[in-house]
């Protein structure tokens, strides 16, 4: 059976999806403990409310503010220079007269201009956008990282619940045999000791309920952290069954929408563009720059006062320095970011095998218990409980018969748990955990 979200997710384009889960990381946190105190919460309810709330993701949003500020300060242009100057004072009394030919005093302003040379403002602007990007590709990568978290961590809480149920039904049924029992004992018509018995094994099932209801409890603190929750909830709860479809695509189509859609991927190749225009900045960095300025010069002497003009001109003599050691780290980076983009290139290709490998056994243990086990231990334990009462089977078959239904039961949890965990792991592994599944 094909999914919806499956399908729909296979056509949106990367752009797409970094659009609208940043226009979800844009809404400004709400306050408070999230939705109507004590509501189920459902999946996509609890990975929306992530989005918003989680911590973590919270202060990483400002990663993007900070690059926005760096292309800010790349697009400044250097501040020109005002200087002042005062020479040739008579301070010291010493009197300018035509017989020492001291001064004049004189008075200049003097304002200098950097001309900056090889498009310096344009390949900073060109790093500073690239790092914006950079950040937003990162941030969308960090969401995929924390939706996965959250559908892990509710469906772990969905398997911590099934068990607890399953641990509450047993130990009833024992309560239920612990009165029978009593009963049979009044009457004449069964041993005490199979009443003790029957006793222990009710207490090692109400040992059974506490250890899961304490496994439910700390599965509930753990999504409401990831949820953003700083103050966990007693009467938080989820609602919704494990999810049972099937993954659409073969493994090559996943493999190619990895390729296409993975965040880290394509931040790893922003990063590999934004190193291209680093080095651009270096090489024009190397370039050295002018200097222009223009003077205003008064002279106050004995023969009277004089006004002048002056214009210079500065420039450094690139001899030794030419910045080539940034030139050449920049190269070096480059080549590291293209070794590190085929290792994660690789790196994906096989996350996406072991999802699918680890979804196929999931669906295969699945359905075997399904088909074969699963009505067996229901036949075999009410067989056994209804020989049981009749006092045509002992406690001890009884016990086994719970024990084994218990045990194939637990086992279709795990299944069904990590069912659902691959089919979540799969997406995710494909870049496609940015929608509504």
């Amino acid at each position: 059976m094909r999914s919806e979200a499956w399908h729909s997710m296979g056509n949106t384009r990367p752009a797409r999806v970094l659009c609208g889960c940043l226009l979800v990381l844009a809404i400004p946190p709400a306050r408070g403990q999230g939705p109507e105190a004590g509501t189920p919460v459902t999946v996509e309810g609890a990975v929306k409310e992530a989005l918003e709330r989680n911590l973590g993701l919270l202060a990483e949003r400002y990663n993007i503010s900070i690059a926005e500020a760096g292309l800010i300060a790349a697009r400044l242009r250097p501040n020109p220079v005002l200087s002042t100057e005062s020479t040739h004072l008579d301070v010291l009394g010493t009197g300018y007269d035509a017989i020492n030919g001291a001064g004049p005093a004189e008075f200049s302003v003097r304002t200098d201009f950097v001309l900056e040379r090889g498009g310096k403002r344009q390949r900073r602007i060109e790093v500073a956008q690239s790092g914006i990007q950079l950040a937003q590709l990162q941030l969308l990568d960090s969401v995929r990282r924390l939706i996965v978290d959250v559908q892990s961590a509710f469906v772990n809480l969905q398997l911590a619940k099934a068990n607890l149920a399953l641990a509450q039904e047993s130990l009833k049924a024992f309560t239920q045999i612990v009165g029978v029992n009593a009963a049979r004992v009044k009457s004449g018509d069964l041993a005490e000791v199979e009443l003790v018995r029957s006793r222990i094994a009710a207490l090692q099932f109400r040992s059974q309920v506490k250890q899961a209801e304490l496994s439910v409890r700390s599965r509930k603190n753990r999504l409401q952290f990831l949820l953003g929750r700083t103050q966990p909830r007693a009467d938080f709860d989820i609602t919704g069954d494990f999810r049972k479809e099937t993954a659409p695509m073969e493994l090559a189509q996943i493999r190619a929408k990895a390729e296409q859609l993975r965040p880290d991927l394509q931040a790893l190749r922003r990063e590999q563009a934004r190193s291209q225009a680093e080095l651009r900045l270096q090489l024009a960095q190397g370039k050295v720059d002018y200097v222009v300025g223009t003077e205003y010069r008064r002279q106050q002497g004995l023969a009277g006062t004089g006004n002048s003009l002056g214009i210079f001109f500065q420039t450094n003599l690139p001899v030794f320095n030419r910045n080539q050691g940034e030139i050449e780290r920049a190269r070096r980076e480059q080549a590291r970011i293209e070794a590190r983009l085929r290792e994660l290139e690789a790196t994906i290709a096989l996350e996406v095998e072991n999802a699918y490998q680890e979804y196929a056994t999931a669906l295969t243990l699945l359905t075997d218990i399904e088909r074969d086990m699963l009505a067996q231990a229901r036949d075999v334990r009410a067989i056994t409980e209804f020989s049981y009462t009749r006092g045509e089977a002992s406690l001890i078959e009884f016990l086994d018969a719970q024990r084994a239904f218990n045990e194939t039961m637990q086992a279709y949890n795990e299944s069904r748990a990590e069912y659902s965990r691959s089919l979540y792991g799969l997406q995710s592994a494909a870049g496609m955990s940015g929608e509504n599944r």
